[in-house]
């Protein structure tokens, strides 16, 4: 076979091609558009979205002071305070 006749068979056979493809592409969209159309019924409202706020300045927030629990110191003896001596006998 000469080249120009293999390029002409070529060029069929791509046109063919190229048509069959936009024939499926058809097909596919009137499939979807079928769902679609089964579809709109069921639809669910959709949720809401919050809008989230710009990050502003952080104010310091004061914290509440921890009570401190003072430690717990064993006892102690207190060493008893020697007693005066009665003044009253020396004289």
């Amino acid at each position: 076979m000469s080249q120009k006749k293999l390029v002409k068979q070529l060029l069929k056979k791509l046109d063919k091609l190229e048509s069959d493809r936009e024939k499926l592409i058809d097909k596919l969209a009137k499939a979807l558009d079928k769902l679609d159309k089964k579809d709109a019924p069921k639809k669910t409202p959709a949720k809401k979205v919050v809008a989230k706020k710009a990050p502003g300045k952080k104010v310091p927030t004061k914290k509440a002071a921890a009570k401190k629990t003072p430690a717990k110191k064993a006892p102690t003896k207190k060493a008893s305070a020697p007693k005066p001596a009665d003044t009253n006998e020396a004289s």
